[in-house]
């Protein structure tokens, strides 16, 4: 594994309702490279604001995120920035209802330059990878919930991104579905090198991971 930080963060706080309530207090965070990271703790700790923040989807009161060593406020700014490098799980999946399998996980490739014929080979590609290359012309509303969040997890790896952030993947999911998610993750980590974020609850998620941290009132224990 390759040490050299792909995200840090450098005293990142973040305060709620004009300063009154303090979500996230100087936390200090390196990921990398290839690493698979647990952010574990209870409701309300700063979980999801913590991946909120790495991933660009909220902004820091104070303190920086970096991206591969450039303050990622910044360079997250830049036309499909995000697209191409980061990959989004989440626990309610965000899929289209009205949309199949493929059509779903083909969504971010919409504003890509690749011939429509790269873009289909793309998405069952990436069907398959997560084993679902026989469900591609299913509707999502005519699938698992386990089958979901497959897809959520392909669509995020569609575009080839760096970092996937997952925040709660496994939260609606019952506990076969759990470890085979869990396990998908690390399979990805592993054979692909990708660098995954996952916010969890589960205290069985920590043996799939290569480290973990808890936070508790925004600070990190």
């Amino acid at each position: 594994m390759n040490k050299a930080p792909l995200i840090e963060t450098a005293n990142l706080s973040r305060y709620y309702q004009d300063g009154k309530v303090l979500a996230l207090d100087n936390v200090n965070l390196k990921v990398a490279r290839g690493e698979f990271l647990a952010v574990k703790g209870s409701s309300g700790s700063g979980k999801s604001t913590l991946l909120h923040l790495i991933g660009g989807l909220d902004l820091a009161t104070s303190g920086e995120v970096y991206f591969e060593g450039q303050i990622a406020r910044e360079v997250y700014r830049r036309k499909g920035f995000r697209l191409n490098h980061l990959g989004f799980v989440f626990q309610a999946f965000y899929l289209w209802p009205a949309l199949n399998a493929l059509e779903n996980v083909l969504l971010p490739l919409m504003e890509s330059s690749l011939s429509r014929a790269k873009k289909l080979q793309k998405a069952l590609e990436v069907i398959a990878l997560v084993g679902l290359a026989d469900k591609a012309a299913s509707s999502v509303n005519n699938l698992s919930v386990g089958q979901r969040q497959r897809v959520a997890i392909a669509r995020a790896l569609v575009m080839d991104p760096k970092l996937v952030l997952a925040d709660e993947p496994t939260g609606n999911l019952d506990t076969k579905n759990t470890e085979n998610i869990l396990s998908l993750f690390k399979t990805l980590n592993k054979q692909k090198g990708l660098t995954i974020v996952m916010v969890t609850h589960e205290e069985k998620a920590l043996g799939f991971c290569d480290r973990w941290i808890q936070l508790a009132d925004g600070r990190v224990e």
